[in-house]
């Protein structure tokens, strides 16, 4: 059974800066956790801890747990290619690789030596396209580019290729800004399909998009996370004024 993600005493700095302080929240399996806040309030930069991209960044300092599985990722025994496996990432712009439909989703499940080529890499293709709702839409172009995708169509292929190794959870920064009304509609309602087997993590500055998807929110500011807790109960009656003033549109 997929245990919750705990996060425990999470500081992180850039150099001197203190980006993040002392971070304590816990997502729960099966639930869209959205973190919302202010520009530069340290939101994606939290989620990148999830799965250890920080750690590309040039000196950057974390302490505390990020606990997956009952393990923490930040131990030193812990590979972080393999942390990066199990905590999935969408991105803000969709980016596919510069290959195949068919290979953007078969490529890291075949380096992970999950599959083999055959007939079960094209039932994992398959599968991965059809929990992205993009099956039906690529299944007569799969030898053509992702690249040649519309820009909503290019998200789900990317949320393909991240559900295909079987990350336990996905993690969206802002996976919608980029797109139209219509595509912005699909990927929710994507996500809303895929909570049923993952725990989804998003970074939205759209406040009406975190109350439609969102199980629970986070709200963060200045490096803080000043509140927590389910989304009716945040969004009508918050009990911190700053998360009350940002919802309200007063500040952020």
């Amino acid at each position: 059974m997929v245990k919750n993600i705990k996060i425990e005493d999470l500081n992180l700095w850039y150099g001197k800066n203190h980006a993040l302080h002392n971070i304590n929240l816990e997502f729960k399996h099966n639930s869209i956790t959205a973190l919302i806040g202010p520009s530069g309030c340290g939101k994606s930069t939290f989620l990148r801890s999830i799965n250890r991209m920080n750690d590309l960044i040039d000196n950057t300092k974390i302490t505390g747990k990020v606990i997956i599985e009952g393990k923490n990722i930040y131990d030193r025994d812990v590979d972080e290619v393999a942390v990066r496996k199990s905590v999935g990432m969408v991105f803000q712009q969709p980016n596919p690789f510069p290959k195949t439909i068919y290979d953007n989703v078969s490529y890291a499940p075949i380096k992970h030596g999950l599959i083999k080529k055959g007939a079960e890499c094209d039932d994992l293709v398959e599968k991965s396209l059809r929990s992205s709702a993009l099956w039906d839409e690529v299944k007569d172009k799969l030898k053509t580019p992702g690249t040649s995708l519309s820009g909503g169509q290019q998200q789900r292929l990317c949320i393909a290729r991240t559900i295909a190794v079987e990350p336990n959870i996905i993690l969206m920064d802002e996976p919608t800004s980029a797109l139209d009304p219509i595509s912005t509609e699909k990927i929710e309602a994507l996500m809303l399909e895929l909570k049923r087997d993952y725990t989804i993590v998003i970074v939205t500055h759209n406040m009406q998009q975190a109350a439609r998807i969102s199980d629970y929110i986070a709200f963060f500011n200045l490096g803080d996370m000043v509140e927590y807790g389910n989304t009716d109960t945040i969004f009508v009656n918050p009990k911190e004024k700053k998360t009350e003033d940002y919802i309200t549109g007063r500040f952020g």
